[in-house]
């Protein structure tokens, strides 16, 4: 299956076959899709929960606006970002690039201080509207992922937050919670997974300047 083909196929699943579970070497697949993510400055600010638990996964339903897909998935993905971006977390950021490219410290350090600096007027309301923004991309991402694998998926914003930040005591963890997403196999009977997609034309969503 090509990629387009992939995306065509995939659609929010509303219902999963709870009898069905992601495999361990499709789940590592998917941790390696995350954390292939692209992030702004390369920070990756976002990190990910993965529940795969019936009992938690039921207790989180009524967190979720009752979708009973948290509970039906085989597993269940929570993008959280983090609360703070210090200078030591940059700092380690370009450790990391020095210790994988080889990259001069000399070349880095410019660049580093910008980003040092950038975080520092930020105000921590700031910084985690920043990080949703990165949680988006994330989530896109790994609903490519998901749909190359003929994986199903339901991305989800509506949840109560501040709920799964305290059932999962993220706050400790300088985390916040920002998206949902279940993962498995379509039921046989979803009814939305027959129905045709409804997109614009591309004439309507893609303009062209040459």
């Amino acid at each position: 299956m090509s990629l387009l083909d992939a995306l065509k196929w995939r659609y929010a699943t509303k219902k999963f076959d709870t009898n069905k579970a992601i495999s361990s070497s499709d789940l590592e697949k998917i941790k390696e899709g995350f954390n292939l993510s692209a992030s702004s400055y390369g920070l990756q600010p976002v990190e990910l929960l993965l529940v795969h638990n019936k009992a938690i996964q039921k207790e989180l339903v009524p967190m979720a606006m009752n979708q009973l897909q948290v509970e039906q998935a085989s597993h269940v993905a929570i993008f959280c970002v983090k609360t703070a971006l210090d200078a030591n977390y940059v700092v380690d950021y370009f450790e990391r690039i020095k210790a994988i490219r080889e990259t001069p410290d000399e070349i880095l350090a410019p660049f580093r201080t910008h980003i040092i600096e950038s975080f520092s007027t930020k105000t921590p309301e700031e910084v985690q509207l920043w990080g949703a923004k990165q949680a988006y991309l994330a989530m896109g991402n790994l609903l490519v992922v998901c749909a190359d694998l003929k994986i199903d998926a339901c991305p989800m914003e509506g949840f109560e937050p501040q709920k799964i930040d305290d059932y999962f005591d993220l706050k400790a963890k300088g985390l916040k919670s920002v998206l949902l997403m279940p993962m498995g196999y379509r039921a046989e009977d979803d009814p939305f997974a027959t129905m045709k997609k409804v997109r614009k034309a591309l004439s309507e969503s893609v303009t062209e300047i040459s």
